[in-house]
């Protein structure tokens, strides 16, 4: 079952592969809220996050070392983490890192493994709602 819409949590550093996976994914239909095309522009963007926090049923987290010492990654995180309307929370592992730094239970998780290849990691990753995937034309 496709998310309501799933919060797509990043380090500013890593926006390159996270503006690529929100593209995949909305080429796909599924419904992602992703902070550089859902903040506009005069908007509070720290109240824009929060307002997508609580709306979003999915949380999906670009895990790389960027990420593991973001502040507001680890936030966000920490919300999902906390709150039971979650579905499901999805690590993709972009690259290796100490991903318990964010959370001592995030290595529990079934991680998406995207470090060897985009395109495998985004099956995988589209499978989780039975979709196919189709790389970019």
């Amino acid at each position: 079952m496709l998310p309501k819409e799933a919060f797509l949590s990043h380090a500013s550093a890593d926006s390159e592969t996270a503006e690529k996976i929100a593209g995949t994914l909305r080429r796909h239909g599924v419904p992602i809220w992703y902070s550089p095309s859902d903040i506009l522009g005069a908007q509070q963007w720290h109240d824009e996050i929060g307002n997508a926090l609580a709306r979003c049923d999915w949380f999906l987290l670009v895990l790389t070392p960027a990420a593991v010492a973001s502040v507001w990654v680890k936030r966000e995180l920490v919300y999902a983490l906390n709150d039971p309307r979650y579905s499901r929370i999805l690590p993709m592992l972009i690259e290796t890192c100490e991903a318990e730094r964010l959370s001592w239970v995030l290595p529990s998780f079934q991680m998406i493994d995207f470090r060897s290849d985009f395109d495998r990691g985004c099956r995988q990753l589209l499978r989780t709602w039975g979709l196919g995937y189709s790389p970019p034309s």
